[in-house]
């Protein structure tokens, strides 16, 4: 392998690592705030249920304890970069009712953030956490370029 082509797999596996990273920590920060409420981010989980009841979802409790743990356990392990696709496909669908069903009505502005997160979301179910996540170094070893010489 050539050297250009070792520089091009670590500059796309730090551009996976600052996506998981920042992309997990902002998620997990709104599903913190879900489960954990406080003054800043307002109802808790319990208020929360109040909007998913509103979606027409049955057990709204149930389903807002759900969508919580997705962003903010589902964060984490993303920001981690272990079980980066399982944790990015639960974000994935969460935003995708947030995006599509929550926020269908609102203007773009309003539901921008929910885009943004699953797209960033989609990215990673697609492509991983990178040779640089805890995935590639408990469960796969060495990344390509590692393995072999410059």
């Amino acid at each position: 392998m050539t050297s250009n082509a070792n520089t091009k797999e670590r500059i796309a596996a730090l551009g996976l690592l600052w996506l998981s990273i920042l992309m997990g920590a902002g998620i997990a920060y709104h599903g913190y705030g879900k489960i954990f409420g406080g003054e800043y981010f307002g109802a808790n989980v319990e208020g929360f249920a109040g909007g998913v009841a509103k979606m027409g979802f049955p057990m709204p409790l149930f389903f807002a304890w759900c969508a919580a743990l997705a962003e903010f356990a589902g964060g984490i392990f993303v920001a981690l970069g272990l079980f980066t696709r399982a944790a990015a496909l639960f974000v994935f669908f969460n935003m995708s009712v947030a995006a599509f069903v929550a926020h269908s009505n609102d203007p773009m502005k309003v539901k921008e953030l929910a885009l943004a997160y699953w797209t960033m979301s989609g990215a990673l179910v697609l492509m991983g956490g990178g040779c640089l996540s805890l995935d590639k170094l408990l469960f796969c070893g060495k990344c390509k370029s590692e393995s072999k010489t410059d």
